[in-house]
């Protein structure tokens, strides 16, 4: 029997440490508890020279929460998603209920890159980005990693290693470890909305 994805159930699954995503654009809803987590600690992220003088002359006009739903269909509209209608469906739901949040990067008042997780105590669910500039999606990167730190955040949950992530700094824990990390960053209390 499928089960029916509802904002609840993503929220209680991330509180346990599993994720959803869909196989296929299209495919059924698997959920995910990854051996080994990719992961930021706010204020250890690695922000190369020319991103940071990049931000600091003000390329980008970065917003948080402005158009999550054109970030959240930007993040979807490459050949291979695991953002179907139904994902999309319950992070606006989450968005919604104040719980599910974008940064976004504008040049020329144009959507040139941005990203969107969900925010629950002191962890931050990273959960897709994207990128129609360059540099765009890591300044809203940036400006993410900024808000965490400045705000308490414990821990940025990036999921799975990639070669981008790692540049950014993400480190690989495992699976034990990251539940450890997971269980006092959900202790925090955070606030990611002004």
């Amino acid at each position: 029997m499928r089960q029916h994805l509802t904002p609840q159930l993503v929220v209680a699954a991330y509180c346990r440490g599993w994720f959803p995503m869909v196989e296929g654009r299209d495919g059924p809803i698997g959920w995910y508890e990854p051996a080994e987590r990719a992961i930021f600690v706010p204020g250890e992220e690695h922000i190369s020279h020319s991103l940071a003088r990049t931000y600091r002359r003000g390329v980008y006009e970065v917003r948080i929460n402005h158009d999550f739903a054109a970030t959240l269909r930007a993040c979807a509209a490459r050949p291979e998603t695991w953002i179907s209608a139904e994902i999309a469906i319950v992070y606006t739901a989450l968005h919604e209920a104040g719980l599910a949040h974008s940064v976004e990067a504008y040049r020329d008042g144009m959507l040139a890159g941005g990203l969107y997780g969900v925010a629950l105590g002191g962890a931050f669910f990273g959960e897709s980005m994207f990128s129609r500039q360059t540099d765009a999606s890591k300044i809203a990167f940036l400006v993410l990693c900024r808000r965490l730190r400045e705000r308490g955040y414990a821990l940025l949950d990036a999921q799975f290693m990639t070669a981008h992530l790692a540049s950014l700094g993400a480190v690989t824990v495992s699976r034990d470890v990251y539940l450890l990390q997971l269980e006092a960053a959900l202790r925090r209390r955070c606030r990611f909305d002004p």
